[in-house]
């Protein structure tokens, strides 16, 4: 997958949320360096409240993200849209203070800082270590890139040699090109498979008539004054080094000679680090020493992350250090512990995967539009052009859908509670309780199951939950009422009791719907001015204020036909609703822009096996059963288990609420009375005469019959038995019987009425 294309192609059509300010915390936090790990860790600071202030040693914020790639690659107007969205959340941005130099960290400290993030970059090129390395005509990369990206007059040769395999190396290399330079080459000690920079970048370049020389190093930089020419011995690879990389060996009479009157060097950089002093520990690779999960340092307070940590990396990857070391910047001045509930590494295991059959189509990526080649040499224009729309959902359609959950963590980081733990694991817990309150709701009718409607195959025809999430302001519409095209509808149809009162979905009323649909049509006139019609089977408004509202509904123009939607066809670019007005007496047709079918209340598709486990039955309709409809409309036939809501039937949110209440407080009565009354009539398992069949213990409904594996019967526990009578008339041995009412004591009886 494209997946940086793709996200290009968002950012660059969809403009950011306004920023809206947190409640300020009030701590004061300082962040040393305007590049992209010290511009991430701001961002984060100040969306959590801080008051952040940045100190930058160059004129211009952005790091190397501004002074070390070129505008071809990064436009400077992008980069600075992002840069002035931060400065709108309140973060200042100081530039021209090197810390160290202008200000100590001591310094910052006393100010009133509670805690300094160090994102200082890497601008420190590393040294050729050859002779003639201080001839005019020797540059620098980062420094040549700076100056260039700055407005620095930087003028280069005709023939340049560019030394390197990395990002800043062929930046260099593009940048000489785009100057005027007529032959640029890149040396490079090892091959194409071990260059650093991305191979895309690689090819590019030579595209663009940029030549590289691999397994190649140099030696030697000719000249008296200027650049001559540059001497450079071939090379082969050996045994892996420290970077897994095979390491290049000199190889004897290989020497050759490039002519040259630029040099580039662009081997490697590191932080400068001596402006800090004593403040920071220093790695023996000369970056700043400091936890790579928490970006702590070892002096309390301050913090670092970015290529002054890592050495010379990627922007992303300097972002995502700025985002950890403002999560432990906060876990710092909170008080909390810096790595407790952290995800840093996702292991392996928990990573979804899927396995990709062999008749799947293979989709190649789209290529990403570029410059022609010939548009480039004389200018710094963006090359990659980005996605167009329509080969941005060709290549999102290309998503294998591999994991339900893509293992990002933004769910966790964005919970406020923390409610969120990605590293928990499954886990059973045994509760001891005196009472359960079953409220695990309903789901709505899907219309799927009524073809007539067209239901999932245009666009425009949409149930009552989708319509309610459009109107919601956090919704993929933000609120404003649109159809598929982002046109505003001229006329709405909503069409009543879809998936109830009908033969073929459910008999039952849905109580709600009549004023659901109501609700929403007063949201499109109040939104859209659209016409708007109900049809229904009969209006049902029995609730508190419920006529009056339906009275609202009709005086603000919408139009009440009362009679069943029969079907919905698509005719041109409308939708017809074909219907019967039985006021009229007559059949009708409305062509109309959208449809709302109005969906009914369903059981939840898990109740059965909720039931099963809580020993409670259903009704016909899946709904939880009461043990009586009018008496104890919450309670069930297993004692201590209640119905709450609209688990037991369909409900308004009025009456569900009461329903809970009652359900609440009779829960609530029996753990305060400490005892159950049970059934008079129960069975009993008369131990003599069972035979351990276990016929009984599967038919009971309530689990109210065990058996005993020692003594090889059947036993009936008293306070769960609802004397129903199942096992007593299945028993082949005659051994269970309802207790006051076996045979010896029907006997008894009857000849007692006949004495």
């Amino acid at each position: 997958m494209a997946i940086a294309a793709l996200k290009r192609f968002v950012a660059d059509h969809v403009a950011p949320a306004a920023f809206i300010p947190p409640k300020p915390r009030g701590e004061k936090v300082a962040v040393v360096g305007a590049g992209p790990a010290g511009l991430s860790a701001a961002y984060h600071l100040a969306r959590n409240g801080y008051d952040v202030t940045v100190f930058d040693a160059l004129s211009i914020p952005g790091g190397m993200m501004a002074v070390g790639i070129p505008d071809y690659r990064l436009p400077r107007k992008v980069l600075q849209e992002e840069i002035e969205y931060i400065k709108r959340m309140g973060v200042d941005i100081v530039p021209n203070t090197v810390v160290g130099k202008n200000i100590t960290l001591e310094e910052i400290f006393q100010r009133g800082y509670k805690a300094i993030f160090l994102g200082i970059g890497a601008h420190r090129s590393h040294k050729l270590g050859v002779p003639g390395e201080e001839l005019s005509g020797v540059l620098q990369g980062v420094s040549f890139l700076r100056d260039f990206n700055l407005g620095k007059k930087v003028e280069v040769g005709r023939r340049v040699a560019v030394i390197g395999g990395g990002n800043t190396a062929v930046d260099a290399a593009r940048t000489a090109l785009r100057l005027g330079a007529e032959q640029v080459t890149i040396v490079y000690r090892r091959s194409r498979e071990e260059m650093p920079v991305n191979k895309w970048e690689v090819e590019e370049a030579e595209k663009e008539g940029i030549a590289i020389r691999f397994l190649a190093a140099p030696t030697w930089i000719l000249g008296t004054d200027r650049v001559t020419g540059l001497e450079c011995i071939g090379m082969e690879l050996g045994e892996p080094d420290q970077s897994g990389r095979r390491r290049p060996i000199p190889i004897p009479g290989s020497s050759f000679t490039l002519e040259a009157d630029t040099v580039i060097a662009a081997i490697g950089q590191a932080p400068d680090l001596t402006v800090l002093g004593k403040a920071v520990k220093a790695t023996g690779w000369g970056t700043i020493e400091a936890d790579p999960e928490t970006c702590a340092t070892a002096q309390p307070g301050v913090f670092a992350g970015g290529d002054a940590v890592t050495g010379a990396a990627t922007v992303i990857d300097a972002v995502a250090a700025g985002k950890r070391a403002a999560e432990s910047i906060h876990r710092y001045l909170q008080g909390q512990d810096l790595r407790e509930g952290r995800a840093f590494d996702v292991p392996k295991e928990l990573i979804a995967h899927k396995e990709l059959s062999e008749d799947m189509e293979y989709v190649p990526r789209q290529e990403v539009p570029t410059l022609p080649i010939t548009e480039r040499r004389s200018n710094f224009r963006e090359v990659e052009l980005g996605l167009s729309e329509e080969m941005a959902r060709r290549e999102a359609e290309r998503c294998l859908d591999c994991a339900a959950c893509a293992e990002c963590l933004q769910c966790e980081a964005a919970c406020g509670p923390k409610a969120i733990r990605h590293q928990m694991k499954e886990e059973y817990v045994e509760l001891e309780v005196g009472a359960i309150i079953l409220a695990t709701g309903h789901e709505f009718y899907k219309p799927q199951g009524l073809p007539q409607y067209h239901y999932g195959r245009f666009p425009n025809i949409i149930d009552s939950m989708e319509f309610e999430r459009m109107c919601n302001a956090a919704g993929p519409t933000g609120g404003e009422i649109l159809l598929a095209d982002g046109r505003k509808p001229e006329s709405v149809a909503f069409i009543h009791c879809v998936g109830c009162r009908d033969a073929h979905s459910n008999t039952y009323c849905s109580r709600l719907c009549c004023m659901h649909a109501m609700k929403q049509a007063h949201l499109v006139k109040e939104k859209t001015g659209a016409d708007v019609y109900e049809l229904y089977i009969d209006i049902r408004a029995g609730g508190k204020g419920y006529e009056e509202f339906y009275e609202r509904v009709q005086r603000e123009g919408v139009i009440f036909i009362r009679g069943r939607g029969a079907e919905v066809i698509p005719v041109d670019n409308r939708l017809v609703v074909k219907a019967e007005d039985t006021g009229l007496g007559r059949p009708i047709i409305l062509p109309v822009d959208l449809v709302v079918l109005v969906t009914g209340m369903v059981a939840r598709a898990d109740t059965a096996e909720v039931a099963k486990t809580f020993h409670v039955t259903r009704d016909k309709d899946g709904f939880f059963l009461e043990a009586h409809p009018k008496l104890r409309p919450f309670h069930t036939n297993t004692d201590g288990i209640f119905l709450a809501g609209t688990c037991q039937g369909p409900k308004d949110i009025p009456d569900t609420v009461a329903h809970a209440n009652a359900a609440a407080a009779e829960a609530l009565v029996l753990l305060g009375r400490g005892r159950v009354t049970i059934e008079p009539i129960i069975a009993e398992i008369d131990p003599d005469v069972c035979a351990g069949c276990k016929v009984c213990v599967e038919l009971c409904a309530y689990s109210a019959i065990e058996f005993d594996a020692e003594r090889k019967i059947s036993q009936v526990n008293g306070a769960l038995c609802k004397g129903c009578g199942v096992c007593v008339a299945a028993c082949p041995s005659g051994a269970a019987q309802a207790k006051h009412f076996n045979d010896v004591q029907i006997m008894a009886e009857i000849e007692g009425v006949l004495a």
